[in-house]
């Protein structure tokens, strides 16, 4: 199940042969174990804030504002003291704090907290057995449910997210690429499909899917996680500068009672997708050394938490103060809806670019270690640089496909979100919690573990079909490879 950590754990005896040995040392996730805390900190960045942040005021939009329908305007609410002059540009921050209440407010915070404490549970459940490391995702699962059935449990799971979230970053890539184009061209330029656009990001990853494991791709996962703190920030930014626009209205975007109930679950599903990083979560850690004085959670925790703290400085001001300023009329990527200044639209559209290229291969390289995994090791094919070129090579043109033919950003986000999300994010690490260390019914622990559970299975049964039916909206006007 594990790989064996034999250089870091002197008593444990290492019972693997010279040959596998050497598969483990080629395979991406075994191959390099030198990483530093700091390592995990914009690797987590690089996996968590993506396409994500940028649909969660659309997700507010259809999640709710306030607690009272019709909205109350916040200006006559007498705890917020705002008086008349909440409108006037100094009391633009006023008006926005004594506004923030309702579902959506609350959702982001819960989802917060849970996948902080999930993300937690993994950290420690990464060497839980001495001298013995669960590298990945599935081997933890095996662990706790044993050899087949975890297998079963987690893999496929952990597939739908992992190339899930790479067929959306083909299409935000190409997306934000295509308004790059547009708001430097300004109409002047020949119109380009999507389908070039998405095809120019992908030859990228032609290039950057051949580097060998997560320490080599650190630099590129660095300039992702600082451009996605950048582009947050202008998001956020640009949205207060531009201040509430004409006839704002915090109305659940949908009119009928369907659309909101249908709108509600795939909200949901957009806010799963927003806390993805567990998937790769342990994949991360096994790149960290380790030994008995300092096992590796110590510095993975480290990471993680100045990870969490980035991500709520991008997470919540984009939901919040996006949807302050567009109400119901955000578009589900607000880069989309902004437009002026232009210049800055532009950069901040060609920082997402940069951010989706190093969350691409973050989210790629478990999945390339699987593949690489069972070709060498089941299908006995050498290991080699030609077996990577081929089957990365390979991959990389099938999420490129896929993400041309099926161009769905919002449907995506909310159909993955809650179809796969919820479970490897939520309640997942739950579960293998209860299972593994059998905590006393009716502790803090139990209970708490059991309200994840509950939460994240709601969330996991309710968020694919408002996904599900968005894409089907979609699908009616779309006309494919246009």
């Amino acid at each position: 199940m594990g790989t064996q950590a034999a250089d870091n754990y002197p008593p444990a005896k290492d019972g693997r042969s010279a040959q596998e040995k050497s598969i483990d040392d080629w395979l991406p996730i075994t191959s390099s174990r030198n990483a530093k805390w700091w390592y995990s900190a914009f690797h987590n960045v690089t996996a968590m804030v993506g396409a994500g942040v940028l649909s969660l005021p659309y997700a507010m939009s259809e999640l709710g504002w306030y607690t009272t329908h019709p909205p109350i305007d916040p200006c006559v609410l007498s705890s917020c003291s705002c008086m008349g002059e909440a409108r006037r540009p100094e009391r633009k921050w006023t008006e926005f704090f004594c506004g923030c209440r309702g579902p959506g407010i609350a959702v982001l915070i819960l989802s917060w907290v849970i996948t902080l404490y999930t993300l937690w549970q993994m950290v420690e459940m990464h060497e839980m057995v001495p001298g013995k490391r669960f590298d990945r995702y599935h081997e933890l699962g095996q662990h706790a449910f044993g050899d087949k059935l975890g297998l079963w449990i987690v893999v496929p799971q952990q597939l739908v997210v992992e190339v899930g979230v790479n067929i959306v970053y083909m299409v935000t890539g190409g997306k934000s690429l295509k308004k790059f184009h547009d708001v430097i061209c300004e109409n002047k330029c020949k119109d380009i499909k999507l389908t070039y656009f998405i095809m120019i990001f992908a030859s990228v990853h032609f290039v950057l899917s051949q580097l060998p494991n997560f320490n080599s791709i650190s630099g590129v996962s660095l300039a992702a996680a600082v451009m996605s703190l950048s582009y947050s920030t202008i998001a956020w930014g640009a949205s207060v500068d531009k201040g509430k626009v004409a006839n704002v209205d915090y109305h659940l975007r949908a009119t009928t009672s369907t659309g909101k109930v249908f709108g509600f679950f795939s909200a949901l599903g957009d806010v799963a997708f927003a806390y993805a990083g567990h998937n790769v979560v342990l994949e991360i850690q096994a790149t960290i050394p380790s030994t008995p004085e300092t096992p590796s959670k110590k510095p993975m925790w480290k990471g993680v938490v100045v990870a969490y703290i980035i991500v709520a400085l991008c997470y919540f001001p984009v939901a919040l103060v996006g949807y302050w300023a567009f109400g119901n009329q955000v578009d589900d990527n607000i880069l989309i809806t902004l437009s002026k200044p232009k210049w800055l639209i532009a950069l901040a559209n060609m920082m997402v670019v940069i951010h989706v290229i190093g969350s691409y291969q973050i989210y790629a390289m478990p999945v390339f270690d699987m593949i690489e995994t069972v070709l060498v090791k089941k299908m006995r094919f050498p290991p080699g640089l030609t077996l990577r070129l081929i089957a990365r090579t390979v991959y990389v043109a099938f999420t490129m496909f896929v993400a041309i033919t099926f161009p769905f950003f919002g449907g995506l986000l909310g159909f993955f979100g809650g179809f796969a999300f919820a479970p490897t994010t939520y309640f997942l690490p739950c579960v293998m919690w209860l299972a593994i260390y059998k905590p006393r019914r009716f502790s803090l622990s139990w209970i708490t573990n059991w309200i994840c559970i509950i939460l994240g299975v709601m969330l996991m049964v309710l968020s694919p079909i408002g996904g599900l039916r968005q894409i089907i909206i979609d699908a009616k006007t779309y006309k494919f490879y246009s």
